[in-house]
């Protein structure tokens, strides 16, 4: 199976994260469940776990490495609708696969940082774009980001399912978490560098599943 060839390569180029093999797949299938099901993602993090988070969101949003090609149906829709700019929308425009990354709503979070509380700004968000089912990943270092804590407390409470992205201890995330992914590291730069290929490895089992037959 592809999926066993990309945790090969991964554990191959990051011996570290063999023991995580697993619980990385089991992330993977959670969110192809997810979207199986019509839901989508979201995921938030602080500083560079903050970048993650857009990048991971990106990554989903759009082609990573497999092309993702319109339905037939769709593209004879768009031609319907506005005939030769319509095909050209229907040739570049791509399937994709829906994730919010909550850092990124610069308005959003600066308006409940004031109006509600700073600790809050993801937590708010989960309320207005989670539903039962939905997944939600949060990222942070030591796992004590308390803006991600809450957002983990708020996503359980909404029955979203929650994975926390973490270093080795998994702070106070892991008890709110249905899956902790908690790298082999504590200093805040080598755990960053270990998120990223976690990261991509779930991006690419899930781009496989749904565009790669």
């Amino acid at each position: 199976m592809k999926n066993d060839k990309i945790l090969d390569q991964l554990c191959e180029r990051y011996p570290s994260l063999s023991d995580l093999r697993d619980r990385i797949a089991e992330a993977a299938g959670m969110i192809i469940d997810c979207y199986t099901r019509g839901g989508k993602l979201l995921v938030c993090g602080n500083g560079g776990s903050s970048s993650d988070s857009d990048h991971f969101a990106a990554e989903l949003m759009k082609s990573f490495e497999s092309r993702r090609p319109l339905d037939e149906s769709l593209k004879k829709r768009f031609t319907e609708i506005s005939g030769s700019r319509g095909k050209i929308l229907a040739e570049k425009l791509e399937h994709s696969l829906p994730a919010i990354s909550l850092p990124s709503n610069t308005a959003l979070t600066t308006a409940i940082s004031n109006d509600i509380d700073p600790s809050m700004i993801f937590a708010q968000q989960i309320i207005g774009f989670g539903n039962e089912g939905d997944v939600f990943i949060g990222i942070s270092t030591s796992g004590n980001s308390q803006n991600v804590v809450d957002a983990c407390i708020t996503a359980r409470t909404l029955n979203l399912n929650v994975i926390g992205i973490t270093g080795i201890t998994g702070g106070k995330v892991k008890q709110y978490c249905d899956l902790l992914i908690n790298v082999p590291e504590t200093r805040t730069a080598w755990v960053q560098e270990l998120h990223l290929p976690v990261l991509h490895a779930i991006c690419l089992i899930v781009e496989d599943h749904f565009y790669c037959h």
